[in-house]
């Protein structure tokens, strides 16, 4: 659509990572004054848990109305995605979101957190990025593809992809996530600066969908359509930043800059940039094994908390869903477990 509004003597690959960019910085700043994360509201301190929650469902619904809005104004157009798709790789979601959902409570963080995190000096957090990253690749195109392929492999066949192929379905579940909202930040409280900004984040995945469906898509040279993730962006990042000239930048690459750059600005100004490493070897295992179970769970699943959890489920995806769910029950459990054996926490 803007490509043929406007001449910008750019070609779509580069004007979607400077789109990329610009969402990400967005979602980066947001991020971090917020400190949005799943993990805090499944695994955090009692005090946290609730308006963290509070704010991470206000994200939820509020990406789940705009994609409704925009899909309605014809801005996006996720057809043939596979977040819509009625074959279901079950198996491989429900493992891959148990994985994902535990390594990020080993690793204090999911992997959006932890992308903020290590901007502001957490060197923790960066270690924990690479090993993700690398693991990630591994289970995409290494030598945990088979494993990958053989868990696809096990799948079922719904009648439909999305909740939003029932008749009144979006506009049903929209209400329901905007009820819940509106429950928990009446119960638990969080800053209205908090909710504000739980509201900028919800906006982010429509966007990226907006821009790479129908924004910036050149009908010529169609590229991949995504939005605001981390999974797949950073194992692209990763070999891009080591071999760009085979590995070509993309949407993906530029939200992971833009995130790394709004959210280093926003702790510039808050005065919380701050470096940060390892205390102890055992810790270094359990952030290590944290990490590598992002990886091959993000795969599995399909997406992080933000591409699966928020991204997907905002297209009301019963594959995306089905990721979310898993990936809680996942943190849910490991935080149990720790909290039962002292020893798990490896420090």
């Amino acid at each position: 659509m803007l490509l043929d509004m406007i001449s910008w003597d750019l070609d779509a690959r580069v004007l979607q990572v400077i789109f990329g960019f610009a969402i990400g910085a967005v979602f980066g700043i947001a991020a971090q004054s917020s400190k949005f994360c799943l993990r805090r509201a499944i695994a955090g301190s009692r005090d946290e848990r609730g308006p963290a929650g509070a704010v991470w469902v206000t994200a939820l619904a509020t990406a789940i109305v705009s994609y409704m809005i925009a899909r309605s104004a014809g801005l996006v157009d996720l057809d043939g995605h596979r977040y819509l798709d009625a074959n279901l790789p079950f198996v491989a979601i429900m493992i891959g979101g148990l994985a994902f959902g535990a390594g990020m409570v080993l690793a204090r963080g999911c992997v959006s957190r932890l992308s903020v995190l290590s901007a502001t000096g957490n060197l923790r957090a960066v270690t924990v990025l690479i090993i993700f990253a690398i693991a990630a690749h591994a289970t995409l195109k290494g030598v945990l593809a088979p494993l990958r392929t053989a868990l696809g492999s096990i799948s079922t066949t719904l009648p439909f992809g999305s909740i939003s192929d029932v008749a009144m379905g979006s506009a049903a579940s929209a209400a329901l996530a905007i009820a819940a909202a509106i429950y928990l930040i009446h119960r638990f409280r969080p800053s209205w600066r908090d909710v504000a900004l739980g509201l900028v984040i919800g906006l982010t995945p429509t966007l990226g969908w907006a821009t790479t469906s129908i924004l910036l898509f050149d009908e010529f040279d169609p590229l991949a359509v995504q939005s605001v993730a981390f999974t797949l962006p950073w194992t692209d990042t990763l070999f891009w930043t080591i071999a760009s000239t085979a590995v070509p930048a993309g949407f993906g690459t530029g939200l992971v800059g833009g995130v790394l750059l709004g959210s280093f600005a926003s702790a510039a100004v808050r005065r919380e940039l701050k470096l940060e490493s390892f205390e102890t070897p055992g810790q270094s295992l359990r952030y290590g094994a944290g990490a590598a179970l992002m990886g091959v769970g993000g795969v599995l699943a399909g997406g992080c908390t933000i591409g699966a959890g928020l991204s997907g489920s905002a297209t009301l995806s019963i594959a995306a869903l089905l990721a979310l769910v898993s990936i809680a029950i996942g943190g849910a459990l490991m935080a149990r477990l720790l909290s039962r054996t002292p020893a798990m926490h490896f420090a």
